[in-house]
């Protein structure tokens, strides 16, 4: 009966899951709000994150030792192959280190060792975000200097693909699918037989634009932006960007629900701000369409924001010539990590091993 805690940070919340024989028997989102972006470091949160989770599972009487592993989210590191890791002493490195950058995500394994650990643990992640199964010619980005990135929503990716390919009676490595997450960011994949062969980086400014982050903009205005004094440092820049672009730029509100009130109530502002955000997808669609030479067996759409008729309408009535959209509305990241380490552990999928770049 395989028993897990599990663990996914988020920019303004950390949700927190036991797993039992398959089933969660208990489920906490814990909210942090705009406070917790003023602690812009690993070891500023850590802590902070830590003692809230343990507050909680103190109060639930839930006791961790009992558990088989403790599971967290994957954060920014080298480039990966897709599947299940164990936290080691490179990976805890390099995330508190921010080598490869700094996410909140990059908490996952470092709270999920720490937890182990004082309880003679073992602790694991499952495709992290910068799984890497870049086809060569995806990686070209028009300046030797710069190759692109592979940095998505490989977790949810994955586990949609999977659901898609058991519903149809086989495996997801039969199948080429065009994934869709939409969410605070959205990156759209092509899945080519159970790879992922090109996707937009969808934490750096590639893709669509999403309800907090600006997608890709004109190269040359952004240039001007950074010179232009309008910005204090790197760092508001970049969260700028990141963090506030997108439909909280263009309509003040992160919300999709919020805006969907405002198009109900015949704001047409918002109306056209959020069926634009809809129009970028579908281009990427239709982008990723080609990488995959036309042989599509089926769009996934999924995300927050496949809850959101006007969303996934506007996006389907542009793609569906393309291939059957599918939609499968929700992250359901803590299940996806938990299935994932449990198949693992029963020896159905191997467990990898991280090491440092050099």
């Amino acid at each position: 009966m395989a028993k897990f805690f599990i663990i996914n940070p988020g920019s303004t919340s950390t949700k927190i899951g036991v797993y039992v024989s398959g089933e969660f028997t208990m489920t906490r989102k814990i909210e942090h709000g705009t406070e917790m972006e003023k602690l812009r470091s690993v070891q500023s949160q850590l802590p902070v994150r830590e003692k809230m989770i343990m507050d909680i599972l103190e109060k639930e009487d839930i006791e961790i030792a009992s558990m088989d592993a403790i599971i967290g989210r994957g954060g920014l590191l080298h480039p990966l192959k897709g599947g299940v890791y164990e936290v080691n002493q490179d990976m805890i490195d390099d995330l508190e280190s921010s080598r490869y950058g700094w996410h909140s995500c990059n908490l996952g394994a470092l709270l999920a060792a720490a937890i182990a650990k004082r309880n003679n643990l073992r602790a694991y992640i499952a495709d992290p975000v910068i799984v890497d199964e870049l086809q060569p010619l995806a990686r070209i980005s028009g300046w030797p200097k710069f190759q692109r990135r592979s940095i998505f929503h490989a977790l949810n990716h994955k586990a949609a693909g999977h659901r898609f390919a058991y519903g149809q009676g086989g495996k997801y490595e039969d199948y080429n699918l065009i994934i869709v997450h939409m969410g605070g960011g959205i990156s759209i994949g092509a899945h080519q037989k159970g790879m992922v062969i090109d996707v937009n980086n969808a934490l750096n400014g590639e893709g669509p634009f999403s309800p907090e982050r600006t997608g890709g903009l004109p190269v040359i205005s952004v240039i001007e932006a950074c010179y232009s004094g309008d910005f204090a440092d790197e760092y508001e820049i970049k969260n700028t960007f990141v963090g506030r672009g997108g439909l909280l730029a263009y309509l003040g509100t992160n919300d999709a629900k919020v805006v969907d009130q405002r198009i109900r109530e015949g704001d047409e502002e918002a109306r056209f701000i959020l069926e634009s955000m809809a129009y970028q997808i579908a281009k990427e669609i239709g982008s990723a369409a080609t990488v995959l030479k036309g042989e599509v067996d089926a769009i996934l759409l999924t995300g927050g924001l496949a809850y959101d008729h006007y969303l996934v309408d506007w996006v389907t009535e542009r793609v569906k010539f393309i291939s059957p959209v599918r939609v499968y509305p929700g992250e359901d990241e803590l299940k996806a990590l938990a299935k994932a380490v449990d198949e693992a552990l029963a020896g159905r999928q191997p467990i990898l091993e991280y090491n440092k770049a050099d």
